[in-house]
């Protein structure tokens, strides 16, 4: 009860909560075509890249999240382009991307005048209490679309996801898809950094969808039911970090693998006793 007081009295930690409720959302629809398209490494290189755009961003006195924004974005368009036609490979690409990013952010916030280790901790671990109204207007946007595009054109995501040759055959512009899942990606990426923090957040992304994965086989199932294991294990997160005073990443990385342990027991349990029934 303290915990559901505490969060009608402070503005902050209702914005935290919303903050987990629609981040476990987009990170749990986005992160299915993430890992069903194998895009994980990638989305660790646009999420490392984007501490490039945040530092430069702290130097030159403007707003973090849209230097990252713009970092992002600009990372992902790029790596997608060199998917399709490039003497690069992908991975080694992504790569180069993942550690010049890291290096252009690390650089311009020690250059940054009365600069502390803290702000840059903020970034790479997360810090949900600095959640402002600003970027709950933002993901409550993104959720809104997500949810509306997921709706209504799941099956060229999938297609696309799954096989582009084939996607290309029914017709679909797989370019278009490529470049827009890119984008959405590199948004949802951003506007959950300071729940997750940098280094954390891939966890949110690839958990949610292997746990969803253990339960069905079917895409928009997958989706659902990542959607649904993420908003949980971050709300479950936050009580944690508000009770045992801990770090609410970490707290929601260890709820998701709490999570996947128990479906994963559970799911051998059900596998050995049909094992014995066919015998």
């Amino acid at each position: 009860m303290d915990f559901i007081n505490d969060i009608l009295q402070y503005h902050y930690l209702s914005n935290a909560v919303i903050a987990c409720a629609l981040s476990g959302i987009i990170c749990g629809i986005v992160g299915t075509y993430i890992v069903a398209r194998r895009m994980v490494f990638l989305c660790g290189g646009i999420t490392h890249a984007s501490f490039g755009g945040l530092g430069i961003a702290f130097y030159a006195g403007l707003n973090p999240i849209g230097g990252a924004m713009l970092f992002a974005i600009l990372s992902a368009l790029g790596i997608e382009r060199l998917s399709y036609n490039s003497r690069i490979r992908e991975d080694s690409a992504i790569g180069m991307v993942w550690g010049v990013g890291m290096a252009i952010g690390a650089l311009f916030m020690s250059l940054r005048p009365g600069y502390t280790s803290g702000e840059m901790s903020n970034y790479l671990f997360g810090n949900i209490i600095t959640v402002t109204d600003n970027d709950i207007i933002a993901l409550a946007v993104l959720t809104t679309i997500i949810l509306v595009g997921a709706t209504l054109w799941h099956r060229q995501i999938m297609f696309v996801a799954f096989d582009r040759d084939f996607a290309e055959a029914a017709g679909i512009n797989t370019k278009a898809v490529g470049y827009i899942m890119a984008t959405i990606s590199a948004v949802a990426i951003v506007l959950s950094i300071r729940i997750m923090g940098i280094v954390l957040l891939i966890s949110l992304l690839t958990m949610p969808v292997v746990i969803a994965n253990m339960l069905t086989k079917h895409y928009p199932r997958i989706a659902l039911w990542a959607a649904l294991t993420a908003t949980t294990a971050a709300l479950l997160g936050i009580t944690a970090s508000y009770y045992l005073e801990v770090p609410s990443g970490p707290a929601i990385i260890f709820s998701l693998t709490l999570f996947l342990l128990i479906i994963k027991i559970v799911y051998l349990c059900v596998k050995r006793v049909e094992l014995r029934k066919r015998a």
